[in-house]
């Protein structure tokens, strides 16, 4: 155990005074031993030292003060034995002897490992980052992209595993603030005045980032960014002595530095605190190397960071190699210290490829059954299995499309929609309707008025089905028009984005009618059901319902924004491919699902059983007229240190829901976590070769590992369900936590991979389970009713989404705007 005072955040400080002490005392202090220190406050050495607890102390010289008695600060350090951890048991562990893992163990021998590369490069959580790995590459406003790589040691059933992995990140490009505003804000004209809004964004992006002044030639000082003042320089009038003499900002540096300020229209950045604080004007800063943007970055500059970095499983691979022997783990002096040898060569693992379900489409097509082919397939010759009905429909356009140019994609679209086995009345309930992008409110509820209106006179009690919009050409609508349609008027929505629907291409068409079909309650395709009975008795022996779980965090730096949880479930059994979903708002970076199960009170009834699981549960059991006798539960975005904290919690949710349902109804269930965000990677043992690979050179989809890399004892799996497409394919995590349904190995990678096969949006497997996918898509949406949104989010190609990693905190909790009942009950969030 380290304690070092003064107390330092920093661990480069930490780091810098522990050197300081080897330096002055050499390793004979510590008995002979080179230390491993994690910056913070533990100390790990190969055997035990000569003390039980020592005190020891430093003085660090700062070179950027010219003050030398300012420059010195003296540290007392001290040093005293917490515990010895010991090998035994994790070679027990290793050997499946032992089920509780020794994390302190692993934890020490990561941290040894960890040791060498922590004082060369700039560390990123698990990720170590340097200009030296290659190219820079900028990624625009501001920021630019660092290549580096990825180090976790992992218990495996070979034994102690190093994981590397190349990574990328984000970093402030070391300019000066004036180029780095001018760059973030899009600006050309450095005359003008900062607008309120721009002087936010501006505070929100470099608050706690490090600067170095230049006005001073004798001396380079270093501070810390704690905000931006309100008011322009040309205004700024602080104290500058203790008889209360008041000066400009403009003036001082003058006066003081013979410095004549340029960017006086623009806001002084602040250091220190409130009641003392120093103004530093932007034009005298430069952003120090070597900071990480840690904030959202937005569309494009995901685009070019993975554009920078997108590299063919062959082009990738030879990198982490070249990584690994860069690395000289063999030459590591402190890994010699603790004895730990690390092979230089991958390890080849031993996979199955499994068979693609057969997935059955309408009899009235040409083709009733369709086999995949390496993950894809088409909807040519083939009909949904349950078209949509839409009597009603209408088209409102926000874009700067020409009325003859919007007809036109409407009746495109109803044509592919009514090919691939929808019925749709080829004309709109009202004319199509063009507006502003300022008016979007007035112009939704003035669609819904008339629609409603006509159906009225029409002797209806039916409303809208279906909404097509078409988004403006700036960005920044789409959540508003989600969170007004599906919260406040009960209108299922499909936007479209403006550059798609001008010059659309067939298969642009057919991916928009896949999601309308299920908007209105239809089914696209199912799993052939001689094959799921023959393949996969789990799901047609007993009425199985399967659910997807989410939760998706604010991004960093929205402090006071809540997280939402998601919750899908199956309601079609036995073939498993429509899911009902449900959000709900929870504490700020909460993973625990609050609101799986909940009890409140009523004055009049007592306690009510209510939450998320219970309203499925009865969802389905209404649905398809028999309660569920198995569960499968997919939770998604779970860490391995949260595991037994989620399954607690959560597996007591599920168990209540069940019981308040019926005494005594108690059906098994089995919890899989499903982990998207790692750093395993799988490569062809040949590349190239065509009975190993797909057309992008990734594994085949439906590659399945679960055995050398895996847990040492427990039921996990990794499973490559996907045809790459770019770059190299990711495989999911499938780590099983509880399971009372007893599933063998090969029918749950089965399940999930057929599962894959089933996703609403597309004719391609997808890479994740679609319960856990869905879970997400449902969470994402509801983001979008309390934050409105900043991206486009129209029916496009492609898209992603990422998830924080969780962390607890007491905020108060802001509760989402109810979704209308009408659109709960079909996949609205597709």
């Amino acid at each position: 155990m380290v304690s070092i005072n003064p107390e330092s955040k920093s661990r480069a400080v930490n780091r810098e005074v522990l050197s300081e002490l080897i330096k002055l005392h050499g390793k004979t202090s510590l008995g002979g031993k080179l230390p491993a220190y994690d910056g913070r406050k533990s100390l790990y050495t190969a055997g035990s030292l000569p003390f039980e607890s020592e005190e020891f102390s430093v003085t660090l010289v700062d070179p950027e003060k010219k003050d030398k008695e300012k420059a010195e600060r003296e540290y007392k350090i001290t040093i005293r034995i917490a515990g010895r951890t010991d090998l035994y048991h994790l070679q027990q562990f290793l050997k499946g002897r032992q089920r509780d893992m020794p994390q302190e163990t692993i934890q020490v021998l990561d941290v040894v490992l960890r040791e060498s590369p922590s004082w060369n490069y700039v560390t990123v959580s698990r990720s170590f980052f340097s200009t030296t790995f290659g190219h820079r590459g900028d990624i625009g406003e501001g920021l630019e992209c660092w290549r580096g790589y990825y180090q976790s040691l992992r218990p495996t059933q070979m034994g102690l595993s190093l994981n590397i992995d190349i990574s990328a990140t984000s970093f402030f490009k070391p300019v000066t603030v004036v180029q780095f505003v001018l760059e973030f804000l899009n600006l050309r004209d450095t005359s003008r005045p900062l607008t309120d809004r721009d002087r936010v964004k501006i505070k929100k992006a470099l608050r706690g980032v490090r600067v170095e002044t230049n006005h001073q030639e004798d001396q380079i000082r270093r501070y810390k960014i704690t905000g931006i003042t309100p008011v322009p320089m040309s205004q700024l009038i602080f104290p500058v002595d203790e008889r209360g003499t008041r000066m400009s900002v403009v003036h001082y540096f003058m006066q003081r530095y013979n410095y004549n300020l340029q960017y006086t229209s623009w806001p002084c950045l602040q250091s220190g605190s409130d009641a003392r604080p120093v103004y530093l004007p932007m034009e005298v800063c430069k952003i120090v190397e070597g900071q990480r943007y840690s904030k959202k970055l937005n569309d494009k500059q995901v685009t070019n960071i993975l554009r920078a970095t997108c590299q063919r499983p062959q082009q990738r691979e030879q990198s982490i190699r070249e990584m690994v022997l860069h690395n000289k783990y063999a030459e590591d002096k402190f890994a010699q210290e603790f004895g730990i040898n690390v092979c230089s060569d991958l390890v080849s693992v031993p996979a199955r490829v499994l068979p693609p379900p057969m997935l059955r489409y309408h009899d009235s097509g040409k083709e009733k059954t369709c086999a995949p082919s390496v993950g894809q397939w088409n909807m040519i010759n083939k009909k949904m299995i349950n078209g949509g009905i839409i009597d009603n429909w209408a088209c409102v356009s926000f874009s700067r499309m020409r009325p003859e140019e919007v007809h036109r994609f409407c009746c495109d679209l109803i044509q592919m929609c009514n090919m691939t086995g929808m019925s749709v009345n080829p004309r709109p309930l009202v004319d199509n309707r063009s507006a502003s992008p300022n008016h979007i409110e007035n112009a939704l509820r003035d669609v819904y008025r008339r629609t409603t209106e006509m159906l009225s006179k029409q002797g209806h009690e039916k409303q809208l089905q279906l909404l097509i919009v078409i988004l403006p050409e700036v960005s920044g609508s789409y959540g508003k028009i989600k969170k007004i349609c599906e919260t406040d008027l009960g209108i299922v929505s499909q936007c479209c984005l403006p550059r798609h629907a001008a010059r659309p291409n067939k298969q642009y068409m057919e991916n928009v009618a896949l999601k309308i079909n299920v908007k209105v309650g239809g089914r696209n395709t199912v799993l052939e059901r001689a094959f799921v009975r023959n393949g996969i008795p789990f799901v047609s022996e007993v009425p199985t319902i399967i659910f997807g779980a989410d939760v998706t965090h604010p991004p960093p730096g929205e402090d006071s924004a809540s997280s939402i949880a998601a919750v899908v479930a199956s309601m079609d059994w036995p073939e498993i491919t429509k899911y009902r979903g449900l959000v709900s708002a929870q504490p700020h970076r909460q993973e625990i699902i609050e609101d799986l199960f909940s009890v409140s009170k009523d004055p009049q009834r007592g306690n009510v059983n209510g939450g998320m699981i219970r309203e499925l549960l009865i969802a389905f059991r209404r649905k398809t007229g028999r309660r569920p006798e198995r569960i499968l539960f997919y939770r998604d975005g779970v860490s391995e240190g949260q595991f037994s904290h989620v399954l607690l919690h959560e597996m007591d949710a599920i168990r209540k829901a069940c019981a308040s349902l019926e005494e005594g109804y108690m059906p098994p269930v089995t919890f899989v976590v499903v982990q998207k965000r790692h750093h395993t990677r799988l490569f062809p043992e040949v590349h190239g070769r065509r009975d190993m690979t797909d057309k992008s050179g990734n594994i085949l989809p439906g590659t399945v590992v679960d055995l050398m890399i895996c847990h040492p004892t427990e039921f996990d799996f990794y499973l490559c369900s996907h045809a790459g497409i770019q770059g190299t394919s990711r495989p999911t995590h499938y780590h099983v936590l509880y399971d009372e349904n007893h599933f063998t190995a090969d029918a749950l990678q089965s399940l999930t991979n057929n599962l894959c096969y089933t996703y609403a949006r597309c004719t391609r497997a997808v890479s994740v389970v679609p319960p856990a996918y869905y879970a997400h898509l449902a969470a994402f949406r509801a983001r979008y009713y309390v934050e409105g949104d900043s991206s486009d989010g129209g029916s496009t190609p492609g898209s992603s989404g990422q998830a924080a990693i969780a962390r607890e905190g007491p905020v108060e909790v802001r509760q989402l705007p109810k979704i209308k009942d009408n659109v709960k009950d079909v996949m609205f969030y597709c």
